[in-house]
């Protein structure tokens, strides 16, 4: 099952409407409606959002073979299973098959020309960063960071964030936390 048909599946279950869910997450009902029929890959952020709304997490959104314990990933899988957003930047996630975990561990790849350095990021929890390779600024609040290779960054995720690739690619790991998901009321 893919991404959009998983959210709309959760969203139905609950007896929710697009409005609702939309409305929740601070976006409109069209956003929403791309990405459960499958026309746009959202960021992140979003997807944290949308989690959040239906109280669930996001691992259990990005996949459907979920287990407990350690997960191993091999270098090729994270290379070969790289989603690319529309916001310009790609991502694999981490022990997505562990639906149980406290934190949302991602790579992220940004390509220099694929990248609008007007997206602007802001959602609940805590976000650390560890750059790879490459080099970026990185301003969280109205603070600037210029990072490069073995540089972090850790921070409240609900501020303002945005970053600008200065080299023509930068890799990162991202961690977010995901607090955990409240009930979700149910309408009769």
């Amino acid at each position: 099952m893919n991404l959009g048909d998983k959210i709309k599946k959760l969203r139905k279950e609950q007896n929710r409407s697009l409005d609702e869910i939309a409305s929740i997450c601070n976006f409109s009902k069209s956003l929403l409606s791309k990405i459960e029929n499958g026309k746009t890959v959202p960021p992140i952020s979003t997807l944290l959002k949308i989690a959040d709304a239906l109280g669930t997490k996001i691992s259990i959104l990005l996949d459907d073979e979920q287990q407990s314990g350690t997960v191993f990933t091999p270098k090729e899988a994270s290379d070969s299973r790289m989603v690319k957003t529309e916001k310009g930047y790609s991502f694999f996630t981490f022990a997505v098959e562990r639906s149980d975990k406290l934190m949302q561990p991602f790579l992220f790849v940004i390509r220099k020309e694929d990248q609008d350095s007007q997206n602007v990021y802001s959602h609940v929890g805590e976000e650390f960063i560890y750059i790879l390779e490459g080099e970026m600024r990185y301003k969280v609040g109205n603070v600037e960071y210029t990072m490069r290779p073995g540089d972090s960054l850790y921070f409240d995720s609900i501020e303002k964030h945005t970053l600008i690739p200065l080299t023509e690619e930068v890799k990162y790991i991202g961690i977010f936390t995901q607090f955990p998901a409240s009930p979700v009321p149910r309408k009769s």
